[in-house]
């Protein structure tokens, strides 16, 4: 799969050190992933959340950080919207939040 935007990741894990071994790690496994459908995400992630046929919310470091993707299966793009602690996370409309990407 092709992730957009790795700079999501290491712009949230230079601010929170840790974070970083874990979200390298989904990186790894996602970018390594050949999904073709929301099941497969759920037998690799078993605790994923299912939030439309398309969006995804990951279970970072045992749940202390939140990971939203919309993933293209088609065209096997992975794009990240979002990502923070649980608590903001809890803030949050997930079925709403847009990627606001940083100029």
């Amino acid at each position: 799969m092709r992730i957009i935007a790795k700079k999501t990741l290491v712009g949230f894990y230079q601010e929170n050190a840790s974070s970083k071994k874990h979200l390298e790690a989904w990186f790894k496994e996602a970018e390594d992933s050949n999904w073709e459908k929301p099941g497969d995400i759920i037998n690799d992630y078993p605790f994923a959340d299912v939030i439309t046929g398309k969006r995804f919310v990951f279970n970072i470091k045992g749940n202390d950080f939140r990971l939203i993707a919309d993933i293209e299966f088609r065209l096997k793009i992975v794009f990240i919207v979002w990502i923070g602690t649980h608590a903001a996370y809890d803030k949050i409309n997930v079925k709403e939040i847009k990627y606001v990407k940083a100029h």
